[in-house]
C-alpha cells in the first residue's frame, strides 16, 4: 500500500526551509511538475503495474487517493505544502487527486522513464472509484 515519507520545515529570520530528508531519490529517473486551473480539479485515475510514483505537494493542498489494482482496497490522504511529505505511490495501484486550493504545484518523481510509462499506463475515468464528494465552503 502506499506510504507517507515525513518531513519537517525550519523557520528563522531568513524565511522558510522544507525538507524531506528520508527521501533518497533511488531509482528516480525523472520528475514533473502538475498544476492545475483551479480549486477542486480532480486528475484521476492513472496507474501503473510497475511503475513507482512519489508525489511532493511544493504549494497548496492536494486530496489524494491511491487505489490496489487487485484488491481495490482505497487509501485516501491530504498533502499540504505547510507539512512537507511525500507519498509513495507503488506499483500496481491507480491513484487520483483533487486540488483544495488555488495555486497548487505538484511535484511527481518517477521510477520509469517517460517511454517505460507509457508502455505500462493505465486510465480509468474519473468516477471509478468516487471519493470526490468534498464540500467546499
Amino acid at each position: 500500500m502506499a506510504k507517507i515519507i515525513s518531513g519537517d520545515s525550519y523557520i528563522d529570520e531568513r524565511g522558510t526551509l522544507r525538507f524531506v530528508n528520508d527521501f533518497d531519490f533511488k531509482g528516480v529517473k525523472r520528475f514533473y511538475q502538475v498544476e492545475n486551473h483551479r480549486a477542486g480539479f480532480i486528475r484521476a485515475w492513472h496507474g501503473h503495474k510497475r511503475e513507482n510514483k512519489y508525489m511532493y505537494v511544493a504549494s497548496g493542498s492536494v486530496y489524494v487517493g491511491v487505489v490496489d489494482l487487485e484488491t481495490e482496497e482505497m487509501q485516501k490522504f491530504i498533502l499540504s505544502a505547510e507539512k512537507p511529505r511525500i507519498l509513495w505511490i507503488p506499483p500496481n495501484t491507480a491513484h487520483g487527486y483533487m486540488n483544495l486550493e488555488e495555486n497548487t504545484k505538484i511535484i511527481f518523481f518517477s521510477s520509469s522513464t517517460l517511454e517505460e510509462s507509457q508502455k505500462d499506463d493505465l486510465r480509468f475515468p474519473y468516477d471509478k472509484w468516487n471519493i470526490w464528494d468534498i464540500k467546499f465552503y
